[in-house]
């Protein structure tokens, strides 16, 4: 191996330490495009897959696309060498974001925490309220004795008892649910009728650690993926709704302890 190679190659490898590390999907494609190799990008089987889902071929993914962008000679390699040199400049700009740990089913922050911001979302400024407690159901009136039972179990136990129709602080309704779920401590969820909307803020309340609680008409309802957790099923009727206060009182009582 060449003096001249054995450079290359260490170059090589310094850069893929920091694409490895930092690149994102439109990272690929700006070099792509700096470098007239959007095909490269684009037709590769596995680059941007294992890039998206982490796994664990996209160290030799990468080291190899970052390879073949460089096999023209030293132009592309000086190329991706000033774009990296930008993203590190921009990151060492970069204001450090506050962040605040929200999950209610972990007491302590694991290992690895996911840093995200949601597009459709605004993060609120606004703490967990250890107290509170959300209930996520259809806006049908045949929902309401449902809801009342709820709030009977609460104010027994003297729990903040909130639905996204008891507030409103955005003009948006998504805002106002994703605020409530977030300041949260615990979520409820009726799946009865497979309400679509509720489906959607048990993946919210999910992806921000919530601790959700199912409650459903027909265990039928219930997504497969989630027949794990241990819904709490009641009839739409006064002995059913009897029973599913019994049964709230007995699990809110652990929760919120």
């Amino acid at each position: 191996m060449t003096k001249e190679t054995k450079q290359r190659t260490a170059r090589l490898f310094a850069l893929h330490e920091f694409v490895r590390a930092y690149f994102t999907k439109a990272d690929w494609f700006r070099v792509a495009y700096l470098t007239d190799n959007v095909d490269l990008i684009e037709d590769h089987p596995r680059l941007l897959r294992s890039l998206d889902f982490r796994d664990d071929d996209y160290d030799g993914n990468s080291l190899q696309v970052l390879s073949k962008l460089i096999a023209d000679g030293t132009i592309n390699l000086a190329e991706i060498e000033r774009y990296v040199e930008g993203r590190k400049a921009g990151m060492k700009q970069m204001v450090p974001v506050a962040s605040a740990f929200v999950s209610t089913v972990q007491s302590n922050p694991p290992d690895q925490v996911i840093t995200f911001a949601p597009d459709v979302f605004r993060i609120p400024d606004k703490p967990v309220e250890p107290n509170r407690l959300s209930v996520m159901m259809p806006f049908d009136g045949k929902f309401s004795a449902t809801y009342t039972a709820i709030r009977n179990v609460c104010t027994t136990l003297g729990i903040d008892c909130k639905r996204a129709d008891d507030i409103w602080d955005n003009s948006i309704l998504i805002q106002d649910v994703f605020d409530l779920i977030f300041t949260s401590r615990a979520v409820i969820t009726d799946f009865t009728d497979r309400n679509p909307n509720v489906f959607y803020e048990t993946g919210v309340a999910h992806t921000l650690g919530k601790l959700v609680i199912p409650i459903t008409q027909s265990v039928g309802d219930i997504p497969f993926d989630l027949r794990h957790h241990r819904a709490l099923t009641y009839l739409p009727n006064a002995e059913g709704l009897l029973k599913l206060e019994k049964d709230l009182e007995k699990k809110l009582a652990k929760v919120f302890s």
